[in-house]
């Protein structure tokens, strides 16, 4: 049976705007990301300790967010979603411009990132504020294949970008090359701000708390602090793994990404629908079992297998690890059926933000550390116990009671 936009958002909202700012900045976000790694390895010279030093900085947004939303506490939810997408140009504006000294690089990346995580939670809970209330998880699908897609066309640009500069004869550390793409960033970033200011308040002045903790919400706070762990070895050391152990280049990392949210677009539908139909709890349980997989290649590839056939084993996993990385949204569709309203579902959402930032920001530091002293073999290790943690505490979820009345 074929489903419809229609038959997935309420008939009251104009959910088309609030789409395309998703699939533009989406681009923006791609081109940015598709060289982030490789201009903080190969022209800032940020070493794989550096990194999660770096890391620590650009999390500490993520940590304070629930702090930014108390100041803001006045505004509407899409006002605040406007003013994160500002801060997201305000940052790639000034890496444009930037030279490659560390500390002006790490502070625009500071300022990115404030803008990054004032958008995520709004991202989630504005798409299922718009969403009917059994299509939560469909609507968060359709967000979330949109962004895919335009991080798609960026990463697909960075690649094709680098590809013809390296014709021209430009080498992996001239700077010309990693300027446009940064200038073509913040061109689609701009679009997509242009397109999010007349966005209609869909709510006026809605209640913000500092920090929200209520005992209900404790299961997915302890969730949140594992994902966060875990999480932060990936995003963070992943692509310097590819860098750095097997010498990738932008263009590769750039299609590696696209690769990855390819697979993304297709299956961030398939996930939310999941989440319907199967349960959150499910999705959160199994991402796990796959999960180990990933720890283990990433780990160990370069100890199991030839370093050419290695270096193809991290690329399968990298994209692999990017599709289980989708089932997080099963956390918030979980807190919006066991919250009392739209209000708890923000501050949750939020708080849990900043939660699991408390974690990953000291992982951050501390896996840049371990990578150093031990090696990435037991860095990877660590991220497949704590994802084991994960899946035994999301075990434990017990079905809301309203829901077993239906």
């Amino acid at each position: 049976m074929k489903v419809s936009l229609r038959d997935i958002y309420r008939p009251d909202v104009k959910y088309l705007r609030f789409l395309s700012v998703l699939l533009l900045s989406g681009i923006s976000y791609g081109l940015y990301r598709g060289i982030q790694d490789n201009y903080l390895a190969e022209l800032v010279h940020i070493s794989s300790f550096e990194r999660g030093v770096v890391e620590f900085f650009r999390e500490i947004p993520g940590l304070l967010v629930v702090l930014i939303f108390a100041v803001l506490y006045r505004f509407s939810e899409n006002r605040i979603f406007k003013i994160g997408l500002c801060f997201m140009a305000a940052g790639l504006i000034g890496f444009l411009f930037a030279g490659t000294g560390k500390f002006i690089v790490v502070l625009f990346m500071v300022v990115y990132s404030m803008g990054e995580h004032i958008v995520l939670p709004l991202r989630s809970t504005i798409s299922m504020d718009m969403a009917k209330k059994e299509t939560g998880g469909a609507a968060l699908g359709i967000a979330g294949a949109l962004d895919h897609a335009g991080r798609i066309s960026g990463f697909v640009m960075v690649s094709a970008l680098f590809f013809i500069f390296t014709r021209l004869g430009y080498k992996r550390t001239d700077l010309f090359p990693f300027k446009v793409v940064f200038g073509a960033s913040v061109v689609f970033i701009i679009i997509a701000v242009i397109f999010v200011l007349p966005m209609e308040e869909l709510k006026k002045k809605v209640p913000r708390r500092r920090f929200y903790f209520a005992k209900k919400f404790t299961t997915f706070y302890m969730l949140e602090v594992f994902y966060g762990a875990r999480k932060q070895i990936f995003l963070t050391f992943a692509p310097y793994v590819l860098i750095l152990q097997y010498g990738a280049g932008a263009s590769v990392i750039a299609m590696l990404m696209a690769v990855s949210a390819a697979f993304g677009i297709v299956f961030n539908p398939l996930i939310g629908k999941l989440i319907d139909k199967a349960g959150y709890k499910f999705v959160m349980v199994a991402d796990t079992l796959i999960l180990v997989v990933v720890c283990l290649f990433y780990g160990f590839a370069h100890r199991i297998f030839p370093q050419n056939i290695a270096f193809i084993v991290v690329c399968v996993n990298y994209v692999l690890d990017a599709i289980i990385s989708l089932a997080s949204m099963a956390s918030s569709v979980y807190v919006r059926d066991i919250a009392s309203g739209q209000d708890e579902v923000t501050a949750t959402l939020s708080t849990g933000i900043s939660v699991n930032h408390v974690i990953s920001i000291f992982i951050a530091l501390m896996g840049g550390w371990i990578w150093k002293v031990t090696g990435i073999e037991v860095l990877f290790s660590i991220s497949a116990f704590l994802g084991i943690l994960n899946s035994v505490y999301a075990a434990t979820i017990k079905k809301p009671v309203h829901d077993a009345l239906h």
